[in-house]
């Protein structure tokens, strides 16, 4: 099975712990054959007694009893020793390939593009990094552990069986096919049911986790209740999916509990006539019977055994998924690596479609090095696909991008995107102070540094009033903070890298006119070259633009800079109009605005 041999290649430095691990297992039901042994000498020999031959005397041997008492112990001793230590053993490797698992699998969701997080809920991979590797440390630590105890206990059983009377071991033994026959066919059946409790389990994490990260929408729309009882479907069913696969198991419990028992039924009768027939001694009996929970056991654990297993590959199969997949987004062998970004971006008919949607349809544009250039346009016009591409988080479908005369796809990613910075309108903070968050793409930078960042983008003051300063533990996604604060520190963690190309993406959207009219005035005045890219709907954060771009439905539909687009009868002109209180360009014009 490739999932096994996904889990041995997981395994590591640990595969010669876990192999010394099978072999104490090997050996462990082993020597549950030992302790049957001694008793039955002890008993044929000390407490039965051997007839003499020759006087027809019972000859009891009390010089074995200390002897095969103390043996009795050392074995059990021994056997309870080696199983803490193989346990032990099962439990350490298994903890060491979920831990190599797991980086692997957040290593491959941090390298993975865009398309992939739109296509996987957030509450599905949760569920993979959590509780379907929760399930593959079980079955390294205690499945396999349990599989290999039943095999090896059964087998030794049957040899044992077999060594003192091949006539009762196939009594035995005559019972064991029905329940072999039963467990494959409930295996068979349980399979596909295990995929739907999994599914449904996913499908209440992400409900779980988008109810916990959009908790302030539904408190402000008043919808707790409409919330609690859609999370309530979502449990009622995960609830009755588990309540239907444990009955189903109940099903078949009683067939295999009833065959298990009848294995004693066996023993005593077969064990009864063949003592009266004088096949058997009592010691030998005893043997047998201090053995049949041997065989017994791995029956009554085989349905156990079946469900987890089935478990295991409904779990592994969905981690198998993430993975191994493959970004289709990457660095080349032979990328381009400079040293520095310069700046220069052009797009050169661009056209990208998500599903069947085309998003951007043909778009072709430039920008120097240097340049500030804005774009303006109704939502969903494709702005923000522009900067996406640009920082290649997508790849084009037709047409190419390149920065510094360099196709994008020929760059090496990591020296692509540390040339660009990013600020958006939607800020995602991490739960760090606010220091943390202003240099999070430059650790090592000095709190002099960060505080200048934090002053250019006009965060500094509010910083300062916080509880402990910039040393302030910002909550998640910066709960606590105003959209308007939450911007500015973004801001500041984007000026911090020093970028190259810089993407404010409706950054100042929350701020007001006079917050926004300093974070211009500082951007104009960078002491570094950077190319800046404006999006955004207020005509004052574009004006001075060198370039404006004004998309619709993919496709750009004017271009110019502030005097040229207002002469033109379109977008830019009537969000103008819109914006200074209706007053046509002529009427502007006389009032000495432009």
């Amino acid at each position: 099975m490739f999932q096994f041999q996904w889990v041995w290649h997981n395994m590591g430095d640990q595969r010669k712990k876990f192999v010394l691990g099978v072999i104490l297992q090997i050996i462990f039901p082993a020597m549950a054959l030992i302790n049957p042994k001694l008793i039955q000498t002890l008993i044929d020999n000390v407490v039965v007694g051997i007839t003499d031959p020759v006087t027809g005397e019972v000859v009891r041997r009390m010089d074995m009893l200390v002897p095969l008492a103390v043996g009795t112990c050392l074995v059990t001793l021994v056997r309870t020793l080696m199983g803490y230590y193989m346990v032990m053993i099962f439990e350490k490797v298994s903890q060491q390939t979920v831990k190599n698992i797991r980086l692997k699998l957040y290593e491959n969701l941090q390298y993975n593009e865009m398309e992939f997080f739109d296509r996987n809920r957030t509450g599905d991979l949760m569920t993979r990094m959590t509780g379907d590797l929760d399930m593959v440390r079980h079955s390294i630590a205690g499945i396999s552990r349990q599989l290999l105890n039943s095999l090896i206990l059964f087998v030794a059983a049957l040899v044992f069986f077999l060594a003192t009377d091949w006539i009762f071991t196939l009594c035995i033994l005559a019972v064991t096919p029905v329940i072999y026959a039963v467990s494959a066919f409930y295996s068979k059946k349980i399979k596909p049911m295990y995929r739907g409790q999994r599914e449904r389990l996913t499908e209440l994490n992400t409900a779980a986790q988008e109810n916990i990260s959009g908790n302030r929408v539904i408190k402000a729309f008043a919808r707790e209740d409409y919330e609690i009882e859609k999370f309530g479907e979502k449990n009622k069913s995960y609830r009755d999916t588990n309540i239907f696969v444990n009955l189903y198991w109940m099903k078949f419990f009683p067939i295999m509990e009833m065959s298990a028992n009848m294995l004693t039924v066996v023993e005593v009768l077969v064990g009864g006539l063949f003592i009266i027939n004088g096949r058997l001694t009592a010691g030998e009996l005893m043997a047998l019977s201090s053995l049949t929970w041997a065989v017994a056991q791995p029956i009554r654990q085989m349905g156990m055994l079946l469900n987890d297993t089935q478990r295991f590959f409904a779990s592994a199969n969905k981690i198998i998924e993430v993975y191994y997949q493959t970004p289709t987004i990457h660095t080349k062998d032979t990328a381009f690596k400079p040293e520095k970004v310069k700046g220069d971006i052009s797009f050169e008919h661009v056209t990208f479609r998500f599903g069947k949607n085309v998003i951007l349809d043909d778009v072709s544009f430039e920008i120097k090095a240097g340049e500030t250039v804005a774009f303006m346009g109704t939502p969903g016009s494709g702005k923000t696909t522009i900067m996406n591409m640009l920082l290649r988080f997508y790849d084009a479908e037709s047409g190419s991008i390149k920065v510094d005369g360099v196709d994008v796809r020929d760059w090496d990613l990591k020296a692509l995107r540390k040339g660009i910075g990013m600020a958006t309108q939607d800020v995602f903070l991490f739960s760090d102070t606010a220091e943390g968050n202003v240099c999070y793409g430059e650790p090592e930078m000095s709190v002099e540094d960060v505080r200048k960042y934090a002053v250019m983008a006009d965060a500094d003051e509010f910083i300062q009033h916080m509880t402990d300063g910039y040393d302030t533990i910002i909550g998640e996604r910066g709960v606590g903070l105003s959209g308007g604060q939450k911007q500015r520190i973004a801001l500041a963690r984007a000026l911090a890298v020093r970028p190259s190309i810089l993407i404010l993406d409706d950054t100042t959207s929350a701020v007001d006119m006079e917050t926004e009219k300093y974070i211009q005035g500082q951007l104009d005045n960078l002491d570094f070259p950077c190319t800046k890219i404006v999006v955004g709907q207020r005509i004052s954060s574009v004006k001075n633009a060198d370039k404006i771009i004004i998309m619709e439905q993919g496709r750009i539909v004017e271009m110019g800079v502030h005097s040229e687009l207002l002469k033109r009868d379109g977008y830019y002109r009537e969000i103008f109009n819109i914006q200074n209180s209706g007053m046509d360009v002529k009427d502007l014009k006389e009032a000495g605005v432009i």
